[in-house]
């Protein structure tokens, strides 16, 4: 008769990628944001894990979370192994015989700089498939199934990344609305249009250029940068506009800027990757290249 006793059963494997992205993190709320789950599953994920530990491994307290001794020293193995599994599925994709170069952009990006690229892009490197997905925040490089990653964000130093563009304010209106506007207290009439993601961008434009704007926040939201510079070249009003996207609309004479004072962000347009495959390593020497 055979014997086939219970083995022992270890956290599951969600509860472990729980508590190392709350570590990375610093928080259970970043660590949900990344893991597409709520805070509260994040909690219960690593209550379960330290009632199995018999430990604490964070501190609650009342302004966050903060790991514990335990936790601290746990944290790093738990970080390097799932990065070396991601490595490990990174291979394993690569081996496909039609292999697509994944891009994460931030939508605006994806819409207003990279998909006017898009076809100079593919006409460069025909042999390549490439898709693209809008992300509100950059993935991580290590983990995601993404080779590239193209978001506004403040540049660092540092291997595998590329700055492209740094950004700056200045207010841009359709030519016919642009006409009106002769003096920087020309926009305190002025209908403003404002993005919801960036909002605050008026005053800190208004402060950056020294232009009093009484009530900068006022006017018409949109939550797609890229709907707001529609209904700019509409004529719908003055937008706020991000140089690092507008390139082909300032260009091509559809917006003009209405004041030659630009308030730099401190934010560039980034182009990152972790450990790119060959055919990913073309694509970003292309788009290093970019105008």
């Amino acid at each position: 008769m055979s014997v086939s006793p219970p083995r022992p059963k270890g956290p599951p494997l969600n509860a472990l990628r729980a508590f190392e992205a709350a570590a990375r993190l610093g928080g259970f709320a970043a660590a949900a944001e990344e893991l597409n789950v709520t805070p509260g599953a994040i909690s219960q994920h690593i209550k379960a894990i330290e009632d199995w530990a018999g430990t604490p491994l964070f501190e609650r307290r009342a302004q966050g979370v903060r790991l514990t001794r335990s936790g601290a020293a746990l944290a790093p193995d738990f970080t390097a192994g799932f990065d070396r599994i991601g490595a490990a599925v990174r291979a394993l994709r690569a081996l496909r015989p039609d292999p697509v170069i994944q891009i994460a952009a931030l939508p605006s990006v994806a819409q207003l700089w990279l998909g006017p690229r898009l076809p100079a892009l593919r006409a460069a490197l025909p042999d390549l498939r490439i898709s693209v997905t809008a992300l509100e925040q950059p993935p991580n490089l290590r983990r995601d199934m993404f080779d590239l990653s193209l978001f506004i964000r403040a540049p660092r130093d540092g291997s595998g990344l590329h700055v492209l563009a740094h950004d700056a304010l200045v207010p841009v209106a359709a030519p016919d609305v642009a006409r009106d506007i002769h003096a920087p207290s020309d926009l305190a009439g002025a209908v403003r249009l404002h993005d919801a993601t960036w909002c605050g961008d008026w005053e800190r434009w208004a402060a950056g250029a020294d232009v009093t704007l009484e009530d900068a926040e006022r006017g018409p939201r949109y939550s797609l940068y890229a709907m707001a510079v529609d209904e700019a070249v509409a004529g719908a009003g003055i937008l706020m506009g991000h140089r690092v996207l507008l390139g082909s609309a300032l260009a091509e004479g559809r917006l003009v800027a209405v004041s030659e004072r630009d308030v730099p962000t401190g934010a560039a347009l980034v182009l990152e990757w972790a450990e790119p495959t060959d055919d990913a390593k073309r694509v970003i020497e292309v788009m290093k290249k970019s105008r």
